[in-house]
């Protein structure tokens, strides 16, 4: 049996992140990484995004991204709220490709979609060149999905919520993307 994703530490995102805002691609690939850590979307999602998923009818990043049926696992669409930090990435991005209405948002070398396989091989090769052992493209959503867990309970959510986030139809599989973290049982226990 495989073993699931690693999760990343922020300062292991920041690394990544910072890897990938350099080059050619730059603002793509840095897309590419939040995408996946801060919006938990899937490679398939990633490669199959549209504009028209992100935009409003006016043209400006929307408050969330609608991850349509027909590039979600399973056919479960979901809306996800853009996190500030992938707005800013979205909006820099945006302008940067001339303000299309429409297409692909992640776009390959020649312009047309990336493929999920792409998205895949590109997470490989940049976690390769950092050293970063046990992690793959699921690394940012299971990372996302265990970061919004610990952090649910002070919004006055629930895991529900993390679920309807990640796009599952189960919560037992949203809990089996969820790391835990020793410290925190440490710190639960003594305050029982």
């Amino acid at each position: 049996m495989s073993r699931p994703a690693k999760v990343l530490a922020p300062r292991h995102v920041r690394d990544l992140c910072r890897r990938a805002g350099r080059g050619r691609y730059a603002l793509r690939n840095r897309l590419i990484v939040l995408l996946s850590f801060k919006a938990g979307l899937r490679a398939c999602e990633i490669a199959g995004l549209e504009w028209g998923l992100v935009l409003t009818p006016s043209g400006r990043i929307a408050a969330s991204i609608a991850v349509a049926g027909s590039i979600a696992k399973n056919g479960k669409g979901r809306r996800i709220p853009v996190h500030p930090e992938l707005r800013a990435a979205l909006e820099k991005y945006h302008r940067a490709s001339g303000c299309p209405g429409g297409g692909p948002v992640v776009r390959s070398q020649r312009g047309a979609h990336m493929t999920a396989r792409s998205i895949v091989n590109w997470f490989a090769a940049i976690y390769d060149e950092l050293g970063y052992d046990g992690c793959s493209s699921h690394s940012g959503r299971r990372t996302f999905i265990t970061n919004a867990a610990r952090l649910v309970s002070k919004t006055g959510g629930s895991l529900r919520d993390v679920q309807e986030l990640a796009g599952h139809s189960a919560l037992s599989t949203t809990e089996r993307y969820i790391e835990g973290d020793r410290d925190a049982q440490r710190k639960l226990v003594r305050l029982l």
